[in-house]
């Protein structure tokens, strides 16, 4: 007897799928064939929700963005934290191993494309977000700036940007220099005591 799952339902479990065989094989090497035989449906369901397995591997990193762009909503929102709590909360809630070995494996195919759009729409999500923390910030007397939403998106282009490991190949203490670096230039374009954000370099190491 066949089974008809809610198409959402369906969806995700591709996605759980190929994320699982992108994670244990590699990107590379995983075909659209091993996705059906793990999920247990033909090749024509398949295309129905998904036109490519790069598509797949588009959809599974968008979902970890959006978890993160979910966690920092609830961060923001979370009135017993004071405006640099909640932005080195917010930051650790970006990281995810799977996240990161996925899309390490992505830039093996040069897919700069994909890149391209999951930085920026991590940006435009978290930026608003951010944003918010920053006037909370102001509110509070930890932070001084005129241009909070601007400082915001320069800061997060800048910082997706000089570190993501798929685009320089920094060296670990070129990239713990960069992080003190960014620490430094974050106080001051918030206007925030000295180390405020002296959490950063740790979180490189």
């Amino acid at each position: 007897m066949r089974i008809s799952k809610n198409p959402e339902e369906r969806r995700n479990e591709i996605l759980d799928a190929a994320e699982m065989l992108f994670y244990t094989k590699g990107y590379p090497v995983t075909t659209v064939n091993e996705i059906l035989q793990k999920v247990g449906i033909a090749k024509g369901t398949f295309y129905y929700y998904f036109k490519s397995k790069e598509e797949v591997m588009e959809a599974i990193v968008m979902r970890f963005i959006n978890i993160g762009v979910e966690a920092a909503k609830a961060i923001a929102a979370d009135p017993n934290l004071k405006a640099p709590e909640k932005i080195f909360q917010i930051l650790m809630a970006q990281k995810s191993e799977n996240k990161e070995l996925l899309v390490e494996q992505f830039h093996q195919v040069n897919n700069a494309e994909m890149h391209q759009k999951s930085l920026v729409k991590s940006i435009l999500q978290l930026s608003p977000i951010i944003t918010d923390v920053i006037e909370q910030g102001i509110e509070e007397g930890l932070f001084q700036t005129p241009y909070p939403r601007e400082t915001v998106e320069f800061l997060l282009v800048s910082s997706q940007f000089l570190f993501d490991e798929g685009i320089f190949e920094w060296q670990p203490h070129e990239l713990i220099q960069k992080a003190i670096a960014f620490s430094y230039i974050m106080e001051n374009a918030l206007g925030a005591e000295k180390d405020t954000f002296s959490f950063i370099p740790e979180m490189i190491k």
